[in-house]
């Protein structure tokens, strides 16, 4: 029986996104992590919760454009959090990123 099980929907909703919060916060802290490292490990990125943030105002008739969603992620606008920390993959992480996407 999984432990989810015994939460009703709300709690269940509101543990799901304070974890999801603590996560967005998490990679904010941890610019030093690149997206092509955690596409590389673990096959998402900033970008992907992103598009799942995306998608989900989109099912709830929300008009969130993906721009947007990679601010709420990103906490400012991409091209800034870019030049202030998104360096250049290398040829050993371009490499490894290649055959799975």
């Amino acid at each position: 029986m999984a432990a989810d099980q015994n939460l009703d929907k709300q709690t269940r909703t509101e543990l799901e996104a304070a974890a999801f919060r603590t996560l967005v916060e998490h990679l904010r802290e941890r610019t030093d992590v690149q997206n092509i490292d955690l596409m590389n490990l673990a096959g998402f990125c900033r970008n992907c919760l992103s598009k799942w943030y995306r998608a989900a105002a989109e099912e709830k008739g929300l008009d969130i454009d993906y721009e947007q969603a990679r601010e709420i992620v990103y906490g400012m606008p991409y091209p800034e959090w870019k030049a202030k920390h998104q360096n250049e993959a290398t040829p050993e992480q371009k490499a490894k990123f290649a055959p799975t996407h």
